[in-house]
């Protein structure tokens, strides 16, 4: 018999999904997690920025990357700028500083829209698990597994964590906007 619980996993991806395409946005204030999706060519192969330098925040409007091997600082300065994710690399042969620029209203409300579009493609990812786990549902009680009564109780326990997540969803989505907006 089918257990709704089993899904638990699947619905955790989907709100971690969410919340790492959100903490790649670039807010205000300076954030590593801005460079996650950054990858480096290094020694022939691609490897993930955080994987060949340290990525702090030196201060509000500043993010630092220190290779560790500096010979790769021309290859992140490089990945950095391709990546295009606003950015330009201010190299003084050690370290690569990156100031962030204020953002402007107009940039501010086209993060707001990706922020949506984002949370649209989660939320779709949600109904195509829910959907998934009811024909599950369904097939059981085709196959004399379960009874109606059982199948209604699932489908309700069903609706009611999609619900939950959902909502989990849209509060999340609503505290990054209102971080972008906040000037």
């Amino acid at each position: 018999m089918i257990s709704i619980d089993s899904y638990q996993p699947n619905f955790n991806r989907i709100v971690e999904q969410l919340r790492e395409e959100l903490s790649r946005l670039r807010t205000g204030r300076a954030n590593p997690a801005i460079l996650d999706g950054v990858m480096v060519e290094s020694y022939g192969a691609m490897m993930p920025l955080k994987g060949v330098a340290s990525i702090n925040t030196a201060d509000a409007k500043t993010i630092t990357v220190e290779p560790w091997d500096k010979n790769l600082l021309k290859e992140i300065e490089k990945a950095i700028i391709v990546a295009d994710i606003g950015l330009n690399p201010v190299n003084d042969g050690k370290i690569l500083r990156l100031v962030l620029p204020p953002m402007t209203e107009e940039f501010r409300r086209g993060l707001v829209k990706v922020i949506g579009q984002k949370l649209e493609q989660e939320r779709i990812s949600l109904r195509q698990l829910r959907d998934q786990i009811r024909e599950s549902i369904t097939e059981e009680e085709k196959n004399n597994e379960l009874s109606e009564d059982q199948r209604f109780m699932m489908q309700d326990k069903l609706d009611k964590i999609v619900k939950d997540l959902n909502e989990t969803l849209k509060q999340m989505a609503e505290e990054k906007e209102k971080e972008v907006m906040t000037i």
